[in-house]
């Protein structure tokens, strides 16, 4: 970093329509900034981010021949990028714009004390000044980009987006870990609300993706690993060997005529019989046939056992030592389609699921009405038939807290079609809530309703079969005319939940992406990216991402396609240039840097460590393993950390002074959303951002001790919810390092806390803030000698290593 002896630096105080002036005075910030060095000018505008103020920035950057641009408003994460723009087109790099969040910081959580607010802004500001003097005018990265993608998935939200790309004339592989493409969705019946045949609309784009000449269709394929990045990603894929040449086959049926082995039918959800060798299903893409391995004959047996498929194939197309066989290829672009499992009720065992022979879950439900359709029975359901909804849903006990958001539709249309192959049935649904938030889905709830089907608002506690007639008896609460009700059923369908398929994780684990708390993939932002991840050129779509119905994912399959073809039309590729780097003078190839990166962008070249700019997301991990503080990093380095730690502190006089690190993606917008409740908490707190709590290392939270600080939260995504892996568990290990050199020197370990948040964690904040500055005031001010003792021979104590 190379700081300019003199610099012109451009201080703006936003008004933001009384939403901060009618609280600080703003006129006193810009005042208090003007008299810092470097500051050639320091004004307040009613409205920043109007087009007026805009320009003023714009105009001032060139005319006065602004080096740095400091705009004291809103959050970052609402109007930075817009300010950075107005760099760009003022000449200037937009990493020389800092914004003081005087807005949700100051104005908003502390509207009730406007002294004390506008001291915090003035001290923010401050903190904004001083971290800008120390920006450097970094320019964006730039990637070449090529126009082939990855569908991850052959499901409904997989097909979609493979043709709207491949219509796009992108160059599509398509990978389904299953012999056929089609997914969950080929085993449906009808789709609500409006009872369309889901084989009618499904089975089109299955043929359309299995002909379309710019997609490559790779059936009974599994992802082995992926690695590299955006315009770069090499995929190494594994072929299952299906024992049949699918170039050879004429799906004729002889061969599963001869076939001795009857097994289960999984597409039937084991509620009839197929042979080991056969067709996925009916309308299966390929049609094609394939042996399953675990049960045929002469594959486990071997020699000259069976063969008799062999024997009478017409095409000679069956070949017993077919193996597995491994594939890579390069893609630019990824799309996540990997779908969903339903829930296994046996893990609920109160619902018989498994045991009780009239218990059936939501998908066999689908399956036996499909084929009372096609003329087949798989299983008579009587007269009385039961619903029970949030089976694996709403559940805190199983870990399963959310809704699955289908199980009450498709419940219910499911009652109205067995209503209407037979309206002497008796068909109840057990619900807690009925949610029925799509378009049309009110009034389907409604129909049913009217064809008959009855909705008893309780919870079932208890399955139970009668030994003599072999029915179902219900035990449940009726929570609407506070009774218990107990009734007998000749079939009881469990309406499952929904989770991530089980081919995610390891997806997860290839590309790093992050998951929510409900353990699917987690989106970059759930209102501005909703299909992108954190890894540039990765998107998703459908289940992957979260529950959802048909339309809605097909409609997010189709965004994820679009926000593809926008970014590979550009040829190029602009990133942040937010990654660490070697300052190659101080490094002394020790190489302790390179395991801790999660993402494996360090090595070593002539004996130095080297990080590759593209691999690296930014996380500041490795900045902690460095005994010769030789890793840094921009947009957050040592030093312009550094500068705010000390400003944050600097006039605090008596009182007690809590910092926040924040991490830039969960906590930084969890504190922006407290401002914007107005939930008040201590004006005694100053929040300084990060790109992850790892980035917050040992040395910088006890030199934050050294200068003042009285109590230190350090705030990160709970570990399944954080963007980068292993953040989590570094700042554990970085903050039990930091409290064992407390107590060495004697200062009080609850002044530091480490916590996990996400996003809706508004009280939780606002009590942890709250309760340090209380503890701050309680136990007083650190004593000088041992606020010096904890930054003396910290390379020995860090790392073992004595200082030279």
């Amino acid at each position: 970093m190379v700081e300019k002896k003199s610099q012109k630096i451009g201080v703006y105080v936003c008004h933001c329509g009384g939403n901060i002036s009618e609280v600080i005075d703003v006129k006193k910030v810009a005042a208090e900034a003007k008299k810092i060095s470097d500051v050639i000018i320091s004004v307040d505008f009613p409205h920043m981010c109007s087009e007026l103020g805009q320009q003023m920035v714009i105009n001032d950057a060139k005319e006065k021949g602004l080096d740095k641009v400091v705009i004291a408003a809103c959050s970052p994460q609402f109007q930075g990028p817009t300010f950075a723009k107005d760099l760009e087109k003022a000449g200037l790099s937009p990493y020389v714009l800092e914004m003081a969040n005087i807005r949700e910081q100051a104005a908003w959580p502390h509207y009730d004390n406007h002294e004390k607010a506008t001291e915090k802004a003035i001290d923010l500001t401050k903190m904004a000044i001083e971290k800008a003097r120390k920006d450097d005018p970094l320019e964006k990265g730039e990637l070449k980009i090529g126009n082939r993608v990855l569908v991850v998935g052959a499901g409904i939200a997989g097909i979609q987006s493979a043709l709207d790309l491949a219509d796009a004339g992108f160059k599509v592989t398509l990978v389904e870990k299953d012999p056929s493409i089609g997914g969950k969705m080929a085993q449906l019946s009808r789709t609500f609300p409006t009872e369309d045949c889901a084989t009618c609309i499904l089975s089109p784009k299955m043929a359309a993706a299995g002909d379309h000449p710019n997609i490559d269709l790779k059936t009974y394929a599994e992802l082995q690993d992926i690695s590299g990045f955006l315009g770069n990603f090499s995929v190494k894929i594994k072929h299952k060997p299906k024992y049949v040449y699918e170039e050879k086959c004429v799906s004729c049926g002889l061969c599963e005529e001869k076939c001795p082995v009857n097994i289960t039918s999984t597409f039937d959800e084991g509620l009839s019989k197929t042979k080991s060798i056969h067709l996925p299903f009916d309308y299966a893409v390929p049609y094609k046939y394939y042996i399953e391995a675990d049960s045929c004959l002469r594959l486990i047996h071997g020699g000259d056992t069976c063969g008799l498929c062999q024997k009478v194939c017409p095409k000679d197309a069956i070949d017993f030592n077919m193996v597995d066989t491994y594939e890579e290829i390069k893609v630019d672009t990824i799309i996540v389609a990997t779908g969903f499992d339903i829930f296994d009720a046996k893990e609920k065992p109160e619902y018989g699921f498994g045991k009780l022979k009239g218990v059936i879950n939501g998908m066999q439900m689908e399956r036996i009405i499909v084929k009372i359709a096609e003329g087949v029975i798989l299983k008579e359901l009587g007269k009385k038939i039961a619903f029970i909804q949030c089976i694996g849903s709403r559940d805190k006990q199983i870990g399963r807290p959310y809704c699955s958001r289908v199980c009450c539709m498709y419940a219910i249309k499911q009652a109205n079609l067995i209503k209407k192959m037979d309206p002497t049935r008796d068909v109840y649904i057990f619900y807690i809530d009925i949610r029925a938030f799509g378009k049309g889905y009110e009034e389907y709830y409604n129909t049913a309703q009217e064809n008959g089907v009855k909705f008893i608002r309780g919870k079932v506690s208890e399955l139970i079969e009668d030994p003599d007639t072999g029915k179902v008896i219900v035990k449940a609460e009726d929570t609407l005319n506070r009774q218990m009700i107990e009734g007998e059923f000749d079939t009881v369908s469990l309406s499952v939940g929904v989770g991530p398929n089980e081919g995610t994780q390891s997806i997860v684990e290839m590309l790093k992406l992050a998951k929510s708390a409900d353990g699917f993939i987690q989106e970059a932002h759930p209102k501005f990216k909703p299909v992108d991840t954190l890894i540039p050129g990765v998107f998703l779509a459908g289940m992957a991402q979260g529950p959802k119905d048909i339309p809605d994912t097909v409609s997010q399959a189709s965004g994820a396609a679009a926000r593809a073809i926008a970014l590979m039309n550009q040829g190029k590729y602009y990133y942040d240039p937010l990654f660490a780097f070697i300052e190659k003078d101080k490094c002394n190839g020790c190489e302790l840097c390179i395991p801790s990166c999660p993402y494996d962008a360090i090595s070593m070249r002539d004996g130095k460590a080297e990080v590759n700019h593209v691999i690296c997301k930014g996380c500041g991990v490795c900045i902690s393993y460095c005994p010769e503080n030789a890793i840094d990093m921009n947009l957050y380095s040592n030093e312009q950390l550094l500068v705010e730690v000390k400003n944050a502190v600097a006039d605090k006089g008596d009182e007690p002074r809590i910092l926040i690190f924040a991490d830039d993606m969960t906590s930084y917008r969890m504190i922006d959303s407290v401002g914007t409740a107005k939930m008040s908490y201590t004006a005694n707190s100053r929040v300084i951002r990060t790109p992850a709590s790892g980035r917050v290392t040992p040395e910088l939270i006890l030199r934050a001790f050294y200068y003042g600080a009285d109590a230190i939260l350090i705030a990160e995504p709970e570990e399944i919810s954080s963007p980068y892996k292993t953040s989590f568990k570094e700042m554990m290990k970085n903050y039990n390092k930091t409290l064992s050199i407390m107590k060495e020197v004697g200062i009080e370990e609850e002044r530091l806390l480490a916590l996990p948040f996400v996003t809706v964690m508004l009280v939780k904040f606002v009590n942890t803030v709250n309760g340090l500055n209380n503890l701050a005031n309680k136990l007083g001010p650190i004593p000088k000698d041992k606020r010096e003792k904890l930054v003396e021979n910290l390379k020995e104590r860090l790392f073992g290593v004595r200082n030279e």
